[in-house]
């Protein structure tokens, strides 16, 4: 099933989707996309900046990137074995995520600015492609946000009723984020809709937990100390491992953490690897191996924000 399938069964004239319902269309549609399929699939969300918001209208149509684990020898000088775990990796990310964090409390009038180098390189071979991006978006979404991606520059215009987006974007939702991380896991799994925290987390249920936690983690900024709980909640969710061997990234030696989920499912390929520096554990950026929107060219792609901040007017820098 494809993701023009699932559109043409959904229902224009059926009542408005709930928050949690758009949310899990959404994650369903994410997991049909990932089955075993003889084309490449294409489309991107989670890839997106989460600064391109969701509209309601097309929620259930909405598609995501579709990844593959990208390969991390880096030579035969590169370490073959990984001792550390996943979940002391993300927690020292979350310990560095505390100490390095710069308290922010931006007005809804101003805009949260981020910088992004992306580079993608053709897997049958060619040049590399370095885009430079940069994103200036309105804090409670009442104003045109300016956003760029892969070099293509456009205006969103103002939130509008109906248009929705989990995680959620705006800053005074995000503030409304518990940061105990076993709450936060439990708010994200619900989908905008009343927490109950005293019911655990189903197996099924934590593929679209990791998907939210990792969007979360996609902002370039966070309310304070959100980053850290959303890198704690992570680390206790079951199928995210350490990849075995050491990379270079950015100009750091780094060790990736990815998702697997159960072995078999359609998680195995991993998914996007999250990196992290060896020493600090400070999180670098990400590698993930995507399809070229509307192609079935494939690219390596790498990406890393170099500077983020709160400022006062579109096309101002901190």
């Amino acid at each position: 099933m494809n993701e023009i399938e699932l559109l043409r069964d959904w229902d224009a004239d059926a009542p408005p989707l709930t928050d949690a319902a758009r949310a899990r269309a959404r994650f369903r549609l994410y997991q049909a996309m990932r089955a075993p399929a003889t084309t490449p699939t294409t489309g991107r969300a989670l890839g997106r900046r989460p600064l391109l918001r969701i509209a309601v209208a097309c929620a259930a149509a909405t598609a995501v990137t579709a990844t593959v684990v990208v390969a991390q020898n880096t030579g035969e000088n590169a370490p073959r074995t990984q001792t550390v775990s996943a979940t002391t990796v993300l927690r020292g990310a979350a310990a560095e995520a505390l100490r390095t964090e710069k308290p922010l409390a931006p007005r809804d009038d101003q805009f949260i600015y981020t910088k992004e180098v992306i580079k993608r390189t053709p897997v049958s071979g060619g040049p590399a492609k370095t885009y430079v991006d940069e994103s200036w978006s309105s804090v409670d979404g009442s104003k045109k946000s300016y956003v760029s991606e892969l070099g293509y520059k456009q205006w969103v215009p103002p939130a509008q009723k109906g248009e929705y987006s989990w995680p959620p974007s705006q800053w005074s939702k995000l503030e409304q984020l518990p940061l105990d991380p076993g709450k936060l896991t439990i708010t994200l799994r619900e989908a905008g809709t009343k927490p109950d925290f005293d019911r655990k987390t189903r197996a099924d249920e934590w593929p679209e937990v990791q998907i939210f936690l990792t969007g979360l983690l996609r902002h370039s900024v966070l309310p304070k100390g959100l980053r850290s709980a959303a890198f704690e909640a992570l680390a206790a969710v079951p199928g995210v491992e350490v990849l075995p061997d050491r990379t270079e990234f950015n100009g750091h030696t780094a060790i990736g953490v990815r998702y697997v989920g159960p072995r078999g499912g359609p998680w195995q390929d991993g998914g996007r690897v999250l990196l992290f520096d060896a020493k600090t554990y400070r999180y670098l950026g990400l590698r993930e191996r995507t399809t070229a929107k509307l192609t079935t060219k494939v690219y390596d792609q790498s990406q890393y924000i170099v500077a983020d901040g709160v400022v006062d007017r579109v096309f101002q820098r901190p």
